[in-house]
């Protein structure tokens, strides 16, 4: 297959034939950008030239091209939702590129006498037209939309797009869900360009790690086109970020705010500034920010088991303890209680330049760094059920098949870190991300080619993470009256901090690195090609290379200081009891040792643990080479075909460990596959009228595995009877999708919109847990459980999408100022080939992370001097983990957001603001089987935001 990774080379001939080749008749171009009073960029304007049927569309930055245009004067026509038609003359001089500058008006003007009735050019408005215009299905918004919503980070403001679930971390949106399908099963680009992960064991992109002010648009692609990566099975998710305006731009933010968990301060601040030479052929800007929050969360978390075993007292003939199993109501046998004290700074800088060499020529250098450090101490109060051989008949109670009280083994756990500038006595999680892109535009005769090369990185760096225990054994009464909140009550309240009881168990250090990096380049070329008549028409074609390589890098360490620290009263400590603590004020978490002392300690001597750490390291490098074609066709006044191919090789090599009895390192296993994907599209556009549109698509997209899973690693747990297998011959998981979506544009600017989709996923991945029957992985081994991703046989989605948007303009008085955002999602889904620890396939399952239920409704207000918005979030319950039998299942439970905000406008340049989070105070909860048994429960309170903001235009088009 080696032609395949030369999709290049096919491209530059197509290059060296169109562009060498002399024009038919006298002909040259048109290109142009279109922006408003302020110098902003106008996306999505459609402009056409009627009497010829040519059509072009701005893109982000405002910039559109019309190729091979007959040489004469023409009548350019402007379309804007919003605005009404504009019309400008144009002259065409043969074998030249014609520029022009159309600047928008935002208020009723005379311009070139044409009357312009139009609404002020908002971020709705942009983004409206942006959606309108594209010919595949996608929602998108822009930097003042997200500033409509009191968002930190781009997770939090995508989370209100139709269709999108977002799973949270620290109460901040951080892994998105579309239509249903896993993370992992979307892609997160920035400036076209991919955005590496920085997690070790997933695909998964950090959207809490980007801040949403250095973001200009999203754009959310559901229907992929051929010319897009296709490994993207629910949307491809493309950030932009803050491009040069034609003119001066300066703002700052600076805002306070405080989280009522903690009680401590937030603080935020922002720039952006940037400027365009007088003649318009350089444009720059730079942009930062920093975010500084302390927050905290209160968690409970619980394990659920149905069955229990203690040691009958009697021996085998080989003096073998004999245990004995008995079935039981369901009942918590491990509870741990949490606090974690939390300061999160994300930092983001941005440089942004652009350069047009002549009508033909133009390039730009595209750069965003982001760097989170996550300072944490987490304080972990556990109770594990003592069973087995450990406990006789005599030690625990039960009535009507209820247990009533048992042993407990208790722990007294802190997480924290070394003592320095950095650390600052916490565990920190240094967490980067960076991209450079590269690129530039050109004409060469009637051929249009753009071009980028990038380079991006992410990390995740935890070093010197200690964690100090202490243990006791005491006995509980196991309070399950309310299963959804689990309590152990100690028969002696005095047990759980009786400090001299609690015994030192261990002290470990560890260094954990994630690493990963892309190198990513493409080529697009562009021809004007009339099939259908005289009717508009182009031909795209393009390559792209894709070289990928990311490792995991572990180490853990054990320090035993049992003799100098005996028991939990040798050492300081704090109370951490909290009457407030949100779970309930009954679970109160005691005594634990000093974060400060700990990051003090001077450990030496430590002892490697290689069964914690070398099962998890591995690297994988995976190089995917793409080629496409496709063409668009006006195929008359109201329909619109576009119809193509992409092709995708794979090249994969992955390196693991070979990990026997006590973790010792047998020696690495490699092992390379590599696979080719063709996978065709059609979109089509239907205009019934100017504001009312029909699409239709047909396209097929690919997920590749988690490279973690794809890592040949061996590791077998002789205490836990565990075997953790990978699977390099993993599938790709393919979905053929159907989408259908008629949209209705208002002329108050809004929208309705309503429409099916439908997917048929083949090879899905998960985990399977199964029982070993033989010694194949090693003598003694017969009975393990074996932990090992595998492809599930399919999976059916349908869904329902209904969305509407719009300015209550036609109400009287102060109902005009309204506006209502409403959007609405309805998934259902069956997955096969999921099969339960003793291999019988489940008919039980949707597929994992399918909402059945999704919906935000925002109400607002808006005049000159005031906007203030009221928005909700609601997303329903959905399996998360798959576990060995559905009792072990682990369910997402529903989630229902309240935010609301406010800006003022106390001069044109100044406004203030102010928010308020999460209203509800919406816990993350997952749990066990049946709705009614906590698995995990965590409160992060609210939050309140404040601020002002600066923002000044001078545009070079102003007077």
């Amino acid at each position: 297959m080696d032609f395949v990774k030369y999709p290049l080379l096919m491209v530059a001939y197509t290059i060296f034939l169109f562009g060498s080749a002399k024009t038919l008749g006298q002909s040259g171009n048109l290109q142009g950008v279109i922006i408003d009073t302020d110098g902003i960029h106008i996306p999505g304007a459609t402009l056409s030239i009627e009497e010829l049927n040519r059509v072009a569309v701005s893109d982000f930055d405002g910039k559109f091209t019309l190729l091979n245009l007959p040489e004469g004067n023409h009548t350019l026509v402007i379309a804007y939702l919003g605005y009404t038609n504009i019309e400008k003359e144009v002259t065409i001089y043969d074998k030249e590129t014609s520029q022009i500058e159309i600047v928008l008006q935002s208020e009723s003007i005379r311009l070139d006498d044409v009357t312009i009735i139009a609404y002020p050019n908002t971020s709705q408005v942009r983004a409206l037209n942006t959606q309108k215009s594209n010919i595949n299905i996608t929602n998108v918004i822009s930097t003042d939309q997200i500033g409509k919503f009191p968002d930190a980070n781009i997770g939090d403001a995508i989370k209100r797009i139709s269709g999108i679930t977002i799973q949270v971390n620290q109460g901040e949106a951080r892994d998105m869900i579309v239509r249903g399908l896993s993370p992992q099963l979307n892609s997160v680009t920035i400036n076209g360009s991919r955005i590496p992960s920085a997690k070790g064991d997933n695909r998964n992109i950090q959207l809490d790690l980007i801040p949403s002010d250095m973001i200009q648009t999203i754009e959310v692609s559901k229907a992929l086109t051929p010319d897009m990566d296709a490994d993207a099975l629910g949307a491809s998710v493309n950030l932009m970020t803050l491009t040069p305006t034609h003119g001066f731009r300066f703002s700052t933010t600076l805002g306070s705010g405080i989280n009522f968990i903690t009680e401590e301060k937030i603080w935020n601040g922002s720039f952006l500034i940037g400027d365009r030479t007088k003649e318009g052929n350089f444009g720059w800007m730079l942009s930062a920010s920093i975010y500084n929050n302390n927050f905290g969360s209160h968690n409970l978390e619980g394990e659920w088991a149905d069955s229990f075993s203690f040691n009958t007292g009697e021996v085998t003939e080989e003096e073998e303890p004999i245990i004995e199993e008995i079935s039981v109501t369901p009942y918590t046998s491990v509870l741990e209680q949490q606090t974690h004290f939390i300061q999160r700074v994300r930092r983001s800088f941005a440089a942004n330049l652009d350069y047009r060499l002549n009508n033909e020529h133009s390039f730009f250098l595209k750069s965003i760094y982001n760097w989170r450090d996550d300072r944490e101490n987490r304080y972990v109060f556990e109770n594990e059920v003592l069973a087995g051989e450990d406990i006789e008949r005599s030690d625990f109670e039960i009535e009507n098949n209820r247990l009533v009280s048992f042993p407990v083994e208790v722990s007294r756990q802190v997480r924290g870190g070394i003592d320095n500038d950095r650390n600052q006595n916490t565990r920190l999680e240094d967490q980067r991300m960076q991209n450079y892109a590269l690129g530039g535009e050109h004409l060469l005769g009637n051929v249009s080619i753009d071009w980028l090369g990038s380079f991006s990185k992410a990390s995740e760096k935890s070093g010197k993470e200690r964690i100090i225990e202490f243990k006791s054994e005491y006995t509980v009464i196991n309070d399950n009256s309310n299963p959804e909140l689990p309590f152990f009550r100690p028969i002696n309240a005095n047990d759980p901090n009786a400090l001299d009881d609690f015994l030192y168990e261990e002290i470990t250090e560890e260094n954990r690195y994630t690493e990963e990096e892309d190198f990513n380049f493409f080529l697009n070329v562009e021809i004007p090609l009339k099939i259908f008549d005289e009717r508009d028409g182009n031909l795209k074609m393009g390559g792209r290379g894709r070289l990928k390589t990311k490792f995991r890098n572990n180490d853990f360490l054990v320090f035993d200081l049992s003799e100098q620290f005996p028991t939990l009263a040798d050492v300081p400590t704090k109370d951490y009891s909290d009457p407030n603590f949100l779970v309930g004020s009954q679970y109160q978490a005691g005594f634990f040792t000093d974060e400060q002392w700990l990051g003090g300690l001077e450990l030496e001597g430590g002892e490697l643990v290689p069964e914690d750490f070398l099962g998890q390291n591995y690297e994988v490098s995976e190089d995917v080479w793409a080629g496409y074609a496709m063409s668009q066709q006006q195929l008359s006044d109201k329909l619109t075909l576009l119809a193509g191919v992409r092709l995708e090789y794979t090249s994969v090599s992955a390196t693991g460990n070979d990990i026997q009895q006590g973790g010792i390192l047998v020696g690495q296993l490699k092992e390379q596959q590599s696979y080719v994907n063709i996978l065709p599209g059609i979109h089509f556009k239907y205009t019934l009228s100017d504001a009312t549109l029909l699409r239709l698509a047909w396209t097929n997209t690919i997920a590749r595995p988690n490279y973690v899973d794809l890592a040949p690693t061996r590791e077998i747990v002789f205490e836990d009877r565990e075997v953790v297998v990978g699977n390099p011959s993993l599938k790709t998981t393919n979905s053929m999708n159907f989408d259908i979506m008629g949209e209705h544009y208002f002329k108050s600017v809004g929208t309705i919109s309503g429409g099916i989709f439908y997917k048929e996923i083949d090879d899905f991945i998960y985990t399977f847990r199964s029982r070993t029957i033989d010694d194949r992985f090693g003598k003694g081994t017969t009975g393990f459980t074996l932990f090992q991703p595998l492809n599930g046989d399919g999976a059916a989605l349908f869904g329902v999408e209904l969305v509407f948007q719009r300015q209550l303009d036609f109400l009287p008085g102060f109902g005009k100022n309204l506006s209502i955002d409403i959007n609405y999602t309805h998934l259902a889904s069956k997955a096969k080939g999921i099969r339960d620890i003793n291999g019988v396939e489940r008919n039980d399952l949707d597929l994992p992370d399918t909402s059945p239920h999704l919906f935000n409704i925002s109400l607002g207000y808006k005049d000159r001097k005031i906007s203030a918005r009221i928005s909700t979030n609601f997303s329903d319950g959905y399996v998360d983990e798959i576990g060995s039998t559905s009792f072990n299942d682990i369910y997402y439970d529903d989630q229902f957001f309240l935010d609301f905000n406010a800006n003022y406008n106390i001069h044109k340049n100044w406004n203030i603001y102010v928010g308020l989070n999460n209203i509800t105070n919406q816990p993350l909860r997952l749990y066990q089987g049946t709705k009614s048994r906590t698995s995990q429960i965590e409160f992060y309170g609210r939050k309140l935001t404040l601020g002002i903001k600066y923002n000044l235009f001078q545009s070079k088009n102003s007077p």
